[in-house]
């Protein structure tokens, strides 16, 4: 059969260059293509069609000069011939290649940098919680492609809570995270949800760039801006999805907000805090590491060992919304990085770090929450 790579598909990004079609193998040579207007890539999915019983060899060349090379140094791609389950590919790394190899039962298999989550996931997910108990769903607005910007909240207590993921949309274990914390807030006879919707108000918005994540990004939205260095001073001509986002939080208020995400290099769960902001308390940064070193307690698949340098005194980059928030709100705000890698502390052989540990991880982190919530 005549082999075909394509990426024509919601979140698809790769370049073909080559393609050696042998009757027992094939070998293609491969690149990533930037995000728009940006020089930021990493991010990759796409699909290899037939090839069913023969060895398939991907050599994607240009990993050299990606945004995080030493991102690939122990890095396995996931492949999936069904779409739902995403399984470790035989993958190394060397002279700026990243080299991935199949042999796949069925004629069409699937590649990606980590297990996608289609924007037709994501309405699915907005469909389903929009429709349980005491769910309101808002649109916020529209981003720069016309895409709607969505917000879910639930809860009746004082407290305002913010979660927003994917503002970086190929770190797609964000918003897998998202599926899972939804699942338990809205689960109404699981004690921990009750107790937050009593005490709390969430404000959820799963995905912060849908466009990114339609086209196919790593890190920026459809215009090449990074979101994440916006919150000091967003605009709707350049970043309309944190200028919604920020005007809603004004009008509600954060207590505590936490920003998921995925680090391309670290092997860890870890949490980044807003050490460094000009207007930092004691209260403040006690309750940050109350809550990081309780949910090192609680799940085996976080640490506090590994992370992000911490910034010095006044020396917090306010463009970036976990510094923003706490500095602008007096919030206890954080960000919550997964790997593309595997979890070293817990290795998965099959599966590395996937799907189903980011939803349990949300689940667990509103655990922790639910511990500390009155003092927040």
């Amino acid at each position: 059969m005549t082999i075909s790579i394509s990426s024509a598909f919601d979140s698809g990004n790769i370049r073909l260059l080559s393609v050696n079609d042998m009757p027992a193998a094939v070998r293609a040579t491969l690149e990533i293509v930037r995000d728009n207007q940006s020089d930021f890539y990493q991010w990759f999915h796409f699909r290899v069609a037939g090839v069913a019983g023969r060895d398939v060899e991907l050599a994607i060349t240009n990993c050299g000069s990606s945004a995080y090379p030493d991102g690939w140094k122990g890095y396995k791609a996931r492949y999936s011939e069904d779409r739902e389950n995403w399984l470790l590919a035989d993958t190394d790394y060397a002279n700026g290649t990243l080299t991935i190899r199949l042999s796949p039962d069925s004629n069409a298999v699937w590649v990606a940098y980590f297990a996608p989550y289609s924007m037709e996931r994501h309405h699915d997910l907005i469909a389903w919680a929009a429709c349980q108990p005491g769910v309101v769903h808002r649109e916020l607005g529209v981003t720069l492609d016309g895409q709607p910007l969505d917000l879910l909240t639930l809860g009746d207590g004082p407290k305002q809570v913010w979660l927003y993921a994917r503002q970086h949309p190929g770190e797609s274990m964000a918003e897998w995270w998202m599926e899972g914390a939804l699942e338990r807030l809205t689960d109404e006879e699981d004690a921990v949800a009750r107790l937050l919707r009593q005490k709390a108000t969430f404000h959820i918005v799963p995905n912060m760039n849908p466009d990114g994540s339609r086209r196919g990004h790593l890190r920026t939205n459809a215009a090449g801006v990074n979101l994440n260095r916006e919150w000091h001073e967003p605009l709707m001509e350049r970043s309309p999805e944190v200028f919604l986002v920020r005007a809603a939080m004004e009008e509600s208020g954060v207590d505590f907000a936490m920003d998921v995400h995925g680090d391309e290099a670290i092997p860890a769960v870890f949490l980044a805090g807003f050490e460094g902001i000009p207007s930092i308390t004691d209260r403040q940064l006690g309750l940050f590491h109350r809550y990081r070193d309780t949910l090192a307690v609680r799940t085996p698949d976080f640490q506090t060992k590994r992370g992000y340098p911490i910034a010095g005194e006044g020396k917090a980059n306010l463009s970036m919304s976990t510094n923003q928030l706490a500095e602008r709100f007096g919030a206890v705000a954080m960000t919550l990085e997964m790997p593309f890698k595997d979890n070293d502390d817990l290795p998965d052989a099959d599966y590395g770090w996937s799907p189903a540990r980011s939803m349990q991880l949300g689940k667990d982190c509103l655990a922790v929450l639910a511990e500390m919530i009155d003092e927040i």
